[in-house]
C-alpha cells in the first residue's frame, strides 16, 4: 500500500520542483509514494508526510498560510497529534520558529523556541541575499539524526535566502553552513524536520536527503 505526500500549496513556494524532486526520490525507496500538490485542509490532515516549501518573507508566508481555510489546523493535527512526518524548507522552515522578525514582527508555529532574523556576515563584501552552492557542518544531533547523518561535509547544497533562524536552544540543530557567521542549516526535532536550503534544488545530495525523509519512521 503506498504512503501519501502532501506538499502544502498556499501561495508559496516552489512547488513542482519540489514534487518532481521528491517523486524522483520515491523512486529510490521501497515504499511506494502518492506525491500530490494541494491547498486542501482535509486532504493535508489525512496525508501520511507533510512538505511546507516556502518563498518570500516570513509574514506574508504566515499570512498565505492562515488565509487557507484550515490549513494550520490541519498540519498541527497532522504532526503535531498524529506524529506524522513533515518537512519544511527555506521559509517552511522558518516558520516552525517563536516568531519571525522580517518586515515588523509575526508569530510562527512555535514548534521550536527560535527566532527568524536576517544574515549579518561578518565579511560585508559577501552579498545579501546568500545565493548559491554551500557545504554543511553536522552537529553531534545531525549525525545521529536517520534523515541527516549520510551528509557529508564535502556535500554541497543550494540555498536563497536573506534571514536565518536563530536557536535559543542547541537541541533540535541538526547542521549549520557559514556564510561569514554560522548560518542555520537544518533543524529537527521528534517527526519534523526542516532545510534552510533547497533539497530540490540540490542535486544529488537533495535527492540522497529527500530519500532519507521518505525512508523516515520516527
Amino acid at each position: 500500500m503506498s504512503e501519501s505526500v502532501v506538499i502544502v500549496d498556499y501561495g508559496s513556494g516552489n512547488l513542482r520542483s519540489a514534487e518532481k524532486a521528491i517523486q524522483r526520490a520515491s523512486g529510490e525507496t521501497d515504499t511506494p509514494f502518492t506525491v500530490t500538490v494541494s491547498g486542501d485542509a482535509d486532504t493535508v490532515r489525512k496525508a501520511d508526510r507533510i512538505v511546507l516549501p516556502g518563498v518570500g518573507a516570513f509574514g506574508d508566508c504566515r499570512a498565505g498560510l492562515l488565509a487557507v481555510p484550515g490549513m494550520k489546523e490541519a498540519i498541527q493535527e497532522n504532526v503535531r497529534e498524529k506524529g506524522n512526518p513533515f518537512l519544511g524548507i527555506c521559509v517552511g522552515m522558518q516558520l516552525l520558529a517563536r516568531e519571525g522578525h522580517e518586515h515588523g514582527i509575526h508569530a510562527g508555529m512555535g514548534w521550536l523556541d527560535a527566532t527568524v532574523g536576517p544574515l549579518s556576515p561578518a565579511d560585508t563584501s559577501l552579498k545579501i541575499p546568500h545565493m548559491g552552492w554551500n557545504t554543511l557542518s553536522l552537529t553531534g544531533a545531525g549525525t545521529a539524526h536517520p534523515v541527516t547523518k549520510d551528509l557529508g561535509t564535502e556535500d554541497h547544497v543550494y540555498f536563497v535566502h536573506s534571514y536565518h533562524m536563530h536557536m535559543n536552544s542547541t537541541d533540535a540543530l541538526l547542521a549549520t553552513t557559514d556564510y561569514g557567521e554560522t548560518v542555520t542549516a537544518i533543524v529537527g526535532q521528534d517527526n519534523f524536520i526542516g532545510t534552510q536550503f533547497h533539497p530540490e534544488k540540490s542535486q544529488a545530495v537533495g535527492l540522497r536527503f529527500l530519500q532519507s525523509f521518505l525512508e523516515w519512521r520516527p
